[in-house]
């Protein structure tokens, strides 16, 4: 089977080792892909906003599936540009795609449809929205209405932190700047909650719990994400029986009176609090880094299930899992979410990957001039699995001891609520 990956990231890599894993040995191709992923595919240079590109390449290629990993593109409205041509993707549509790309959107959804999520107002002006700040209590939560690479959302102590995140958004920090989204702040434990959907079924895949500030103890700016594991403990199956009675299946419901269809990864951002979940916010795609930690333990094979979602066909389909426990540590630049410097030369990977436990994925890397050199924020990570997560933990941070860059930075304390570390 011929399937291109689009996107370039660990996300990416970890979705192409797993394809890689399917007994139809298929032939991989992504774009751009990185060095990492080139270990399982032959890379295209075609940038992933160019979809008559993409296009041209699938059909004279005879690609049988087309996976896209970010979520600019999807929003953008790959998937519909695709089927359009007769190309099959996994990937939702570009109206299913606004419980990503709109907060304000999935927040009518939630509402429309007795959905537990915390209280919200929208504003398209600064004035109106620091009049509001005035009359509600901290921490206040504000975010960009629209794509911020995990980055448009801030929670501030006070008001004059508050007034300061306005100005980003309105100036077009995290994007166009017109409307921004003053949510209830809830208290609980964060989950990472994943499932995919053929349209009509909805097939629950597992949970994690990503960690979003940069910095150990969670504290920090915002970031894309530094780490993740999986399973988490708080995920009982009671829990999960509320999340999907409570908040997947009436998401599903709701779109669906909309008459919109949603095909592919239903990722849901949660807080649990008493073992009571309520609904953050959505992506449309695999998340990253929970992805690299949640396809290392994937026993069943990934393309199948990839198929028999975009053929509408999950219903009796049985997911098996190895019964381990994964964790991912997130390498990154010096300096990032900010500025950071770049093209620092990488060494050690092939030491670290002398555990056949440990697999270190390409996040931010290049090749130049035959050197493997880190270019983005999130450099590489760094995943392992073992029979249990203390264990899992002792061998990811092994291998990040072997990893050398100018500039490497990381958290220590990945899966500390789990294992009651802080360091």
């Amino acid at each position: 089977m011929k399937i291109l990956i689009i996107g370039s990231g660990g996300r990416e890599h970890a979705i192409a080792m797993a394809l890689s894993k399917s007994p139809n040995q298929n032939q991989l191709y992504a774009l751009p892909g990185n060095p990492g992923i080139e270990e399982y595919c032959e890379c295209i240079e075609i940038d992933v906003s160019d979809f008559e590109g993409i296009k041209n390449f699938a059909k004279s290629n005879k690609i049988q599936l087309v996976i896209v990993g970010p979520e600019v593109p999807i929003c953008d409205g790959i998937s519909d540009y695709l089927k359009e041509h007769r190309v099959d993707v996994f990937a939702p549509s570009q109206e299913a795609s606004k419980l990503e790309s709109s907060k304000k959107f999935t927040k009518e959804i939630a509402f429309e449809n007795n959905i537990p999520t915390g209280r919200a107002k929208w504003f398209n002006n600064i004035t109106d929205a620091s009049e509001y700040l005035n009359k509600i209590e901290a921490p206040y939560v504000i975010k960009a209405d629209g794509l911020a690479a995990g980055k448009g959302v801030a929670i501030c102590e006070n008001l004059k932190d508050a007034n300061l995140s306005l100005k980003d958004i309105f100036n077009g920090k995290f994007g166009s700047g017109q409307s921004v989204l003053i949510e209830e702040f809830l208290y609980g434990e964060e989950l990472s909650y994943f499932a995919i959907t053929d349209g009509r079924e909805i097939l629950p895949l597992i949970g994690a719990q990503d960690h979003k500030r940069l910095l150990d103890k969670d504290e920090g700016p915002n970031t894309g994400g530094m780490g993740a594991y999986c399973p988490p403990p708080i995920l009982s199956s009671k829990l999960e029986a509320k999340i999907m009675n409570e908040i997947l299946e009436p998401t599903m419901y709701g779109l669906r009176k909309r008459g919109v269809e949603y095909k592919g990864v239903l990722f849901a951002g949660l807080m649990v609090k008493e073992n009571k979940p309520s609904l953050i916010e959505y992506n449309v795609r695999f998340g990253d880094p929970e992805t690299q930690a949640l396809l290392m333990l994937m026993k069943s094979d990934f393309t199948e299930l990839l198929q028999e979602t975009v053929n509408g066909n999950i219903k009796n389909y049985k997911l098996e899992w190895y019964k381990k426990r994964a964790i991912t540590v997130v390498l990154a630049n010096e300096g990032y979410p900010y500025q950071y410097n770049k093209d620092a030369e990488i060494y050690g990977i092939n030491d670290a990957e002398t555990n056949p436990n440990v697999k270190v994925f390409h996040a931010g890397t290049s090749m130049m001039n035959g050197t493997l050199v880190a270019t983005g924020g999130r450099v590489l990570n760094v995943t392992s699995v073992a029979e249990t997560l203390d264990l899992a933990r002792e061998r990811a941070y092994s291998a990040i001891e072997k990893i050398s860059y100018k500039g490497k930075v990381y958290r220590n304390d990945i899966a500390w609520r789990a294992l009651g570390k802080n360091t």
